[in-house]
């Protein structure tokens, strides 16, 4: 890898850094090509991404981002997994750890935020953007429902009294 294709692997990774909301960093042991492709398949799924660089390289990308204290966690074969929904990159991280015994969470971060193997491990638990988004259509939309039946409750209430005096009437002629 000549000087210019590392420049421009720095200058991608400083860029996805500095667009994304969450990096997990992960250490592959071993790993197939057959796994890190499915690996990188379900990441993908998820609207995140999955790419293994060298350290060094990683480590300058970090420099004028919010990852900078992820430097640290950059030691021996790791990968890193983003995303700009803050929970998609951390879910399929942890899932993936699960079935997998040659991958490991090593951390990760939030913004400034550093997390460590259980803080991705919980923001993994949490439900995704897209979720929450429908959980908050579902409340907004379950009042308006609510309300249009209390609405109509009444009138049809009136509707049923005036058919029982019209009915009453009918039976008094």
């Amino acid at each position: 890898m000549d000087r210019a294709e590392k420049a421009e692997l720095v200058a991608e990774l400083n860029r996805t850094f500095s667009e994304v909301n969450v990096v997990v960093v992960t250490r592959n042991l071993g790993m197939t090509v057959a796994q890190s492709t499915a690996l990188r398949n379900k990441m993908r799924d998820a609207g995140a991404s999955y790419k293994v660089s060298k350290n060094k390289l990683a480590k300058i990308a970090l420099g004028g981002t919010d990852y900078l204290s992820l430097g640290d966690l950059l030691t021996g074969p790791v990968g890193l997994a983003t995303s700009v929904d803050p929970v998609a990159a951390a879910k399929v991280a942890v899932d993936f750890a699960k079935t997998n015994d040659k991958f490991e969470i090593v951390g990760g971060a939030m913004g400034a935020t550093v997390l460590d193997v259980d803080g991705v491990k919980a923001l993994a638990t949490m439900p995704s953007l897209d979720e929450l988004r429908a959980k908050l259509i579902g409340l907004i939309q379950a009042p308006a429902q609510k309300l249009a039946s209390i609405t109509q409750a009444p009138a049809a209430q009136l509707a049923r009294v005036f058919a029982a005096y019209a009915d009453k009437d009918k039976e008094a002629a």
